[in-house]
């Protein structure tokens, strides 16, 4: 195992490219931290330095490392102020981590009917993707999810609170946007296609792509968008057309028309979060989605009633 007092003594030498400069930062002699990254080195089996060039440089196994590393001492950094605003806070908290397109699926609206229910929790939101939210739930950093991507993990919980349709965006103006009924999406064969996000993968890009080629259709894809408002906006500049969650369609009509598809397609939104946790403040949770998701006329999943 890394011992993290490396790690850290590392990544301060790679970005210095200094040895010198880098125990001034770190508040240490010079020798010591030069023995420190030696023992890194063997503990890794390979050079991370090349030092023979000033300043340093990393070799191909150091910068996979220092990438790593990176990660790794962020996340740390998140679990002791996690800690630390645990053991100073007199409220309970719940962290909730959440991808961007669910902002569009009522997801603000449930956030704030539990506001007013939970008057002593403090509410904390982390834009992640799904994957992202997996390893985050493992370590503690978020307690609960919402995402778009079913994944197999005996780690996390996973319940579909809807499938959500998709429909397709076009720029105004655009040839088929205005037509009667329900475009096919054969129809939008030829048609370019941006896709969000771009990374990381798999994600809501890859249900798009499943769609077009479930019906042997390879799509002409012409922009891979970072996210989904970015993606909107490419639609309404004329650079192509998307497949989006139904609900974008109630956040922006101004300059983008939206059709519904001829063939059944939906995308899930999906409530992750760890087994066994039976905190009174995800109870709380559940209980919030399941009154809205009956208001609203949403069936509301049995898997979800068990929360509570």
């Amino acid at each position: 195992m890394i011992d993290l007092r490396l790690l850290r003594y590392f990544a301060a030498v790679a970005e210095e490219g200094n040895f010198n400069r880098a125990a001034d930062r770190l508040h240490i002699a010079q020798p010591p931290l030069s023995r420190a990254i030696q023992q890194l080195e063997a503990n890794v089996g390979a050079p991370l330095l090349d030092r023979s060039s000033r300043p340093l440089r990393l070799t191909d196994v150091g910068r996979l490392l220092y990438e790593q590393a990176l990660q790794l001492l962020a996340r740390m950094e998140d679990v002791e102020t996690m800690v630390k605003t645990a053991a100073t806070s007199q409220q309970r908290r719940l962290v909730i981590g959440f991808v961007a397109s669910t902002i569009y699926a009522r997801l603000p609206e449930l956030i704030r009917e539990f506001r007013k229910v939970a008057e002593n929790v403090e509410l904390v939101m982390v834009e992640n993707t799904t994957l992202e939210q997996i390893a985050a739930l493992k370590d503690g950093r978020i307690d609960v999810g919402f995402g778009r991507i079913r994944f197999e993990d005996p780690s996390v919980r996973r319940i579909i609170l809807r499938n959500e349709k998709m429909i397709a965006a076009f720029p105004i103006d655009h040839p088929l946007a205005h037509g009667e009924g329900p475009i096919s999406i054969r129809e939008l064969a030829d048609e370019p296609q941006i896709i969000y996000p771009r990374a990381p993968r798999p994600s809501y890009a890859d249900q798009v792509l499943s769609l077009f080629r479930d019906h042997a259709i390879e799509p002409r894809v012409v922009h891979e968008a970072r996210e989904l408002q970015i993606a909107i906006g490419l639609v309404a500049a004329q650079e192509g057309i998307a497949i989006v969650p139904e609900s974008v369609h109630r956040a922006r009509s101004h300059d983008v028309a939206f059709r519904e598809l001829v063939e059944p397609a939906t995308s899930p939104i999906i409530m992750s979060h760890r087994p066994g946790d039976r905190s009174p403040e995800l109870a709380l949770m559940a209980s919030v989605i399941a009154r809205r998701y009956s208001e609203w006329g949403y069936e509301v999943p049995a898997a979800l009633l068990e929360e509570l």
